[in-house]
């Protein structure tokens, strides 16, 4: 006896096609993983994106962070503010430019990457994925994220 029973026919309406709802669900996963982890840093995953952009490169101007991690300065001057009532940050006016703010890492915010560094491997352990993979569904994405961009403009 065979089975005859065949999928239904997929439409461009069904959701498990589309591809921004595969990296919008992915999100949500990757924000119940990092939840437990940055719970104990005191931090939400964007006030760690941006600790994670100073550890790279300390002092910058908010428009540099925002740059960076695709935000706004009205959304970045809540996080920054948070940071700042943690002791990991200071934010001053630039003194060539008064209009352009600048972020310092503190001593504590500097320590604080220490503790960050289990962060990542425990992510990328949690993706069941090869580190070659992973990389390459970095490219990828990133790509993507940067073909989006040209388009929406």
């Amino acid at each position: 006896m065979s089975d005859t029973t065949t999928e239904p026919e997929k439409t461009p309406l069904d959701l498990d096609t589309f591809l921004c709802f595969a990296v919008y669900s992915a999100g949500h996963a990757f924000n119940q993983i990092y939840r437990p982890l940055l719970d104990a840093l005191d931090l939400t995953y964007p006030q760690y994106l941006v600790m994670v952009t100073l550890w790279q490169q300390d002092d910058v101007t908010v428009k540099d962070i925002g740059r960076t991690l695709f935000l706004e300065s009205s959304t970045l001057t809540p996080l920054l503010k948070r940071l700042e009532g943690l002791g990991y940050i200071t934010r001053t006016r630039d003194p060539v430019d008064e209009r352009q703010v600048r972020v310092r890492l503190t001593d504590t915010g500097k320590a604080l990457k220490a503790t960050a560094k289990s962060i990542p491997p425990c992510i990328g352990t949690a993706t069941g994925l090869s580190p070659e993979t992973l990389q390459r569904l970095i490219t990828d994405l990133s790509a993507t994220r940067d073909s989006i961009l040209a388009a929406a403009e």
